[in-house]
């Protein structure tokens, strides 16, 4: 059998569903084996998604766009169910690989044991993520996007509890509205189109004719809306921050991706259909993605200052995350574009990395007294003195002092200071925003680009005063009904390995950005995308032998 890369693209679907439903058939008492195939089928998708890049990109063909397409039922396109690998969807499948296997290594401590099927639904969210990076066609971008929201139903409402199951259940009804404009899109786009395979589509879209116009922009932005709500775009982003919240911390730390694919899709299919229109940038449907991605990361910046507990904190930077990207996308230029890939890439790590480390953090709380010290703060009650507490010279704990470099660390990320990736990222940001574009011209007005730049700067720096804020409250102040929290090792790693990867992204700056350019042209340059897809050639079968009596 010739294993070649075009059949290894379906791998990173098949690995977690095969697995999945393998474990259904396992009473959950043996959780020491669900636990054991579930890690090492992450383990093994994370080793073909690194092979899968490499497959798609090297230093000496970085100029060179390599795509490799499966065509399912081997039906020929535009026919044909087809997964479709380049570098966009790569860099996607090894980044929700390489935030899997230590959210799912993190789970093994306590939460998989907090209710039934955790490893069954963990792996099919990552079918339905890995689905939906890879699929060429809208309808089973449809198909693999509910798969991966029925995972998350389970994932947010396990282990119970009152405020789980109130978010869990705003969360499944927001998210059923969207499913439903995305079917009404889709149909929208099918009934004027008459394929759905994306690049068919971007091959007839500007051929469709003004009559039929209005309802192919309309699909297009009914589908959109669905994305947006996915995205977190404001005002669609209510459900985030509680959601996110109140869901248990591996659950939290894997959906800091989920948010993101709605940005791929945004991304992928904007410049695919209308990327070659020279109105683009200036059109309507760039004009919303930037001013939403705006008022995206404004109201996370308020949210940022506004929160009392570390979990919706850490929901509102995701807020923030995704209202960058979203104003990057909108700005519709190949240099924003790759910076905003790398800091996709950073802020994704560091947002997973703060959802398992609050869970930690928040064990040996009282969150009454956590509440009360804030409201004392506020009003100025806490600057009294107490001569009767001696608190200098106290050693720190090496579990608080553990906790609180990896705290440190993602304060430093999210807030973009340097020297780690999230400095990185951004400064890539500003410096495109000053830039002109190949034309010796920005496509944009000076008022929008200040703008950007201020919320850019402004929501790091409120980044900055909350987590400090908060980090010094939480490990510097005097430990008033507050107990030291019991970590173990299998949960500490997970979180000090994500805070690794991004000082790799750091010391790796220049290959990375490298590799986030020559991706960012391929996108903004999609023909050999589209002729990929198009000019791939059904597999010849093998004949039967004929038999003679």
């Amino acid at each position: 059998m010739n294993l070649s890369p075009e059949h290894l693209v379906i791998a990173p679907v098949l690995i977690p569903f095969i697995a999945g439903v393998l474990l259904l058939f396992l009473d959950d008492r043996a959780r020491h084996v669900k636990a054991f195939v579930s890690v090492l089928s992450t383990i093994v998708l994370l080793v073909i998604s690194i092979l899968l890049l490499c497959i798609v990109h090297t230093d000496n063909s970085a100029n060179e766009d390599r795509i490799a397409v499966y065509l399912l039922g081997n039906w020929p396109p535009p026919f044909a169910i087809n997964l479709v690998l380049d570098r966009l969807s790569s860099m996607m499948l090894v980044l929700t690989a390489m935030l899997a296997l230590p959210s799912l290594v993190f789970s093994l401590g306590r939460w998989h044991k907090a209710g039934v099927h955790f490893h069954t639904l963990f792996l099919l969210l990552l079918m339905g993520l890995n689905g939906a990076f890879l699929t060429g066609d809208l309808f089973n971008l449809f198909v693999f996007f509910e798969v991966m929201l029925a995972a998350s139903y389970g994932l947010v409402l396990h282990g119970s509890g009152l405020l789980r199951v109130k978010a869990g259940l705003h969360y499944i009804a927001i998210n059923l509205v969207a499913s439903l404009l995305f079917l009404i899109g889709v149909a929208l786009i099918y009934s004027v189109t008459g394929t759905l395979n994306m690049a068919d589509l971007a091959i007839r879209i500007p051929q469709i004719n003004e009559a039929n116009r209005t309802m192919l922009e309309s699909g297009a932005a009914i589908l959109s809306v669905a994305f947006l709500i996915k995205a977190g775009m404001w005002p669609l982003n209510f459900w985030l921050p509680t959601t996110y919240a109140a869901a248990p911390a591996p659950s939290a730390a894997i959906f800091a991706i989920m948010s993101k694919v709605g940005i791929y899709v945004l991304l992928r299919l904007s410049l695919l259909f209308f990327g070659s229109d020279p109105g683009f940038p200036e059109s309507l449907g760039a004009q919303i993605l930037l001013y939403g991605g705006l008022a995206t990361i404004s109201f996370g910046t308020v949210g940022v200052l506004a929160s009392q507990t570390p979990g919706r904190f850490a929901g509102f930077s995701v807020l923030i995350s995704s209202g960058t990207l979203l104003a990057s996308i909108g700005l519709v230029q190949t240099e924003v574009t790759a910076g905003a890939l790398f800091y996709l890439a950073s802020s994704t790590l560091a947002i997973s990395a703060l959802f398992m480390l609050i869970e930690l953090v928040e064990r040996g709380q009282n969150m009454a007294a956590s509440v009360l010290a804030v409201t004392m703060e506020a009003f100025g009650y806490d600057d009294e003195e107490t001569e009767n507490e001696e608190i200098i010279g106290v050693a720190i704990p090496r579990t608080i002092a553990v906790l609180g470099t990896c705290f440190a660390a993602c304060t430093i990320l999210l807030a973009g200071l340097p020297p780690l990736s999230g400095f990185i990222a951004k400064f890539v940001i500003l410096n495109a925003l000053f830039s002109p574009g190949e034309s010796g011209q920005m496509h944009f007005i000076p008022a929008t680009l200040w703008w950007f730049l201020a919320l850019l700067i402004f929501s790091g720096l409120a980044t900055l005063i909350a987590m400090s804020r908060s980090g010094i409250r939480t490990f510097w102040a005097p430990p008033v009904d507050t107990a030291l929290p019991r970590v173990l090792l299998i949960e500490i790693v997970p979180v000090a390995a994500l805070l690794c990867m991004t000082l790799v992204l750091t010391i790796q700056a220049g290959p990375v950005m490298r590799f986030m350019e020559a991706t960012a042209n391929s996108l903004h340059a999609p023909r050999p995308y589209i002729e990929g897809v198009m000019k791939t050639q059904s597999a010849v079968l093998p004949q039967p032998m004929e038999t003679t009596e």
